[in-house]
């Protein structure tokens, strides 16, 4: 990216992405104007994306350290789902929100996941009655277009109706499908008579807020209750209504697994990872349809024996790596992603991007040479141990603190901070003197 092309980036945009990569989290917007590597993985999932909308589904794991580009990847998949008229609901896993639980773990993250629904109109979340409104209003246009009858005809509310039935016949054979399709019915005729407390009875069931069998037979008329036991078994039912209801798909997105790992109850893991073995299983043999799921983990809790995934037995031998798999040569097509470690040259690119935005951000000229670039990147890269353990949050974080400096302290020179104690003891012998004194001169 040049400093023509940043000029484009709005500024809204560039705070945000530089105030994110600076506390160590993933902006949600601005993510093409930084986006460097990661072509392979992106290449990969983008042909489960393609396999989810013809109705299939799909199951990744993303593995790798913290700060190494999971979240990030996760993000730009988020986007670009988006943009191709998905729905997409994602969640991070903690001690109160797990796969399962028997005090309501797993059905606080089947909320998350409902309340985090997005489009592309919406991308911030709370879509669901978005959503709901839209397929009702475009269900009475095709009944109305069928029938012949005009808005506000009473005989359009019955084929309106007997429409909606059609429609949900295929939600009907999935477990708990018939009273999915009753609760859509109850909300179209909530909808057409103006009555916002049925309507919110029924999005409260779809939300998973009710709690007790006697409320929601008294406020619904049915018998089912969402909870830890059968919340995925709902997810199911909104990927194939929601293609129903005009989109591509539905992808989750599920981090944290560590919060998993952490357990320190061996026999609540398990419940956990046999949860984990449903779903996986579900989306591999086709028993769940027009949904993708892709959650993040770290090596630890994919890989640690005695309390990570690999400790349930009919997982690891799922997903366990074959022979010929090695670092530089990953196969991509497997249930597994590793993150291989960003090269020192895809990260020059998106410092040097950082930089221009920036500039562009505070309204001066980029003045962090080419030269200097390869210096901070040589530094940081010639830590100890850099090449098995540095991340790119780490070296945005310094570069982006780097940059914050020199713009606010005219008189300080480059030279000065990368010499400085703080950066010359992780100092990389690979720093030549002639690269020194490519910069020693440079000012600001």
């Amino acid at each position: 990216m040049t400093a023509a092309d940043t000029k484009k980036v709005p500024k809204r945009i560039a705070q945000t992405v530089l105030n994110s990569l600076k506390g160590g989290v993933v902006p949600r917007v601005g993510l093409p104007y930084i986006a460097v590597g990661r072509r392979s993985e992106i290449e990969a999932l983008l042909h489960d994306v393609e396999i989810v909308a013809e109705g299939g589904a799909a199951f990744r794991f993303i593995v790798g350290r913290y700060g190494s580009g999971k979240s990030f990847l996760l993000q730009t998949i988020r986007n670009y789902v988006m943009d191709k008229g998905f729905i997409v609901a994602d969640a991070d896993l903690s001690p109160e929100r797990r796969l399962h639980g028997t005090k309501g773990q797993g059905l606080a993250t089947y909320r998350e996941l409902i309340g985090s629904l997005s489009t592309k109109t919406k991308p911030e979340g709370g879509a669901l009655t978005l959503i709901l409104d839209r397929w009702i209003s475009a269900v009475q246009t095709e009944a109305a277009r069928e029938s012949g009858l005009a808005p506000g005809d009473p005989a359009l509310t019955a084929a309106t109706d007997k429409k909606i039935v059609s429609v949900t016949s295929q939600i009907s054979e999935l477990v708990h499908g018939f009273e999915f399709a009753q609760l859509l019915s109850r909300y179209y005729h909530a909808y057409i008579d103006g009555d916002d407390e049925a309507k919110a009875r029924t999005v409260r069931w779809f939300r998973g807020e009710y709690t007790l069998k006697s409320e929601v037979r008294e406020a619904l008329g049915i018998n089912i209750l969402i909870t830890d036991d059968n919340w995925y078994d709902c997810i199911k039912i909104f990927a194939v209504f929601f293609r129903l209801a005009g989109y591509a798909g539905m992808m989750l997105m599920i981090d944290e697994l560590v919060n998993i790992f952490k357990i320190p109850n061996s026999v609540t893991r398990q419940y956990n990872y046999e949860k984990l073995l449903t779903v996986y299983n579900d989306a591999l043999q086709g028993k769940a349809r027009y949904l993708g799921i892709i959650m993040g983990a770290t090596p630890e809790t994919l890989e640690d024996k005695r309390r990570g995934i690999y400790s349930y037995e009919a997982l690891r031998s799922r997903l366990a790596e074959g022979r010929f798999s090695k670092p530089g040569a990953r196969d991509l097509l497997g249930p597994v992603i590793r993150l291989e470690p960003l090269t020192a040259e895809e990260m020059l690119v998106l410092c040097e991007k950082l930089a221009d935005m920036h500039a562009g951000l505070y309204g001066y000229s980029r003045t962090v040479s080419a030269d200097d670039l390869a210096v901070f990147i040589k530094i940081e890269y010639g830590r100890i141990g850099a090449d098995q353990h540095i991340t790119p949050r780490e070296v945005i974080r310094d570069f982006i603190e780097l940059l914050n400096l020199l713009y606010q302290k005219l008189d300080l020179k480059i030279a000065e901070i990368l010499n400085s104690e703080e950066f010359s003891y992780a100092k990389s012998e690979a720093v030549s003197d002639e690269a020194e004194a490519g910069f020693a001169e440079f000012t600001i």
